[in-house]
């Protein structure tokens, strides 16, 4: 559950219903059926464990969000996807009937997800690629296979598989690590630090050296302080 204002609306609501429904309750402390309400859509929408994300605005804080919906009484929900309003409800509700509503935006899992979870549950193999004989782009499989592979050190495979998919956080971390393998670079042996240093001197001209530069910062992550700092050294080099 997230507490939305009118600032923070497009960032939590509107962008992140790309990626996840969102369910928007718009309330305000001196309303009873909105207390009545709230304890059950947060206890409905937390059984889906991030399957679908809460957001509350309590309008009297927030006028532009409610002037969105253009509300005219409270409690009001709106579920969102894409950005988009897909449904909604006005008043206090059961519990079942919220179950009901929310269902609606969680569709059963497939075959190919139970198999994954399968995978991802028991550290296994199999499960995964029986769920990409059946949905050969499953984002799920392809990553936790991908995970499997690179850590004994079956790269290419690794690579070939994450070409399926859209570039994400996750994949990016997993093809940089996936082609620093492929080199043999090692980086546990030689440390990173030495690593990149060593490369600096190189990017400008040879772009095996820039790639591999750019694999070592995705494995250090943007929130390792040397990540920044060595970034800005590349670009110095580079522009």
């Amino acid at each position: 559950m997230v507490d939305v204002t009118d600032a923070t609306f497009e960032q939590e609501v509107l962008l992140r219903s790309a990626e996840v429904p969102v369910v928007v309750d718009l309330w305000a402390p001196w309303c009873g059926p909105c207390r009545t309400l709230g304890p059950i859509i947060e206890k409905v929408i937390d059984a889906t464990e991030g399957a679908v994300v809460l957001a509350k605005v309590n309008v009297d804080e927030n006028p532009a969000i409610s002037g969105s919906f253009q509300v005219q009484s409270i409690p009001a929900v709106f579920a969102l996807k894409d950005g988009k309003v897909v449904d909604g409800f006005v008043g206090a509700q059961p519990e079942a009937a919220v179950a009901e509503f929310v269902g609606k935006l969680t569709p059963a899992p497939s075959e190919a997800d139970s198999l994954v979870a399968e995978g991802l549950a028991d550290g296994t193999e199999a499960p995964l690629r029986q769920a990409l004989e059946l949905q050969p782009d499953h984002e799920g499989a392809i990553v936790a296979l991908a995970g499997m592979l690179v850590a004994r050190g079956e790269s290419e495979e690794a690579i070939t598989l994450l070409g399926r998919i859209p570039e994400t956080a996750d994949t990016r971390r997993l093809l940089a690590e996936a082609r620093l393998a492929s080199n043999q670079v090692d980086v546990a042996a030689d440390g990173v630090e030495s690593l990149l240093d060593g490369l600096l001197g190189r990017v400008t001209e040879d772009p095996l050296a820039r790639q591999e530069f750019l694999d070592l910062l995705e494995t250090l992550g943007p929130d390792d302080p040397r990540t920044s700092g060595y970034r800005k050294a590349l670009a110095s080099r580079l522009f």
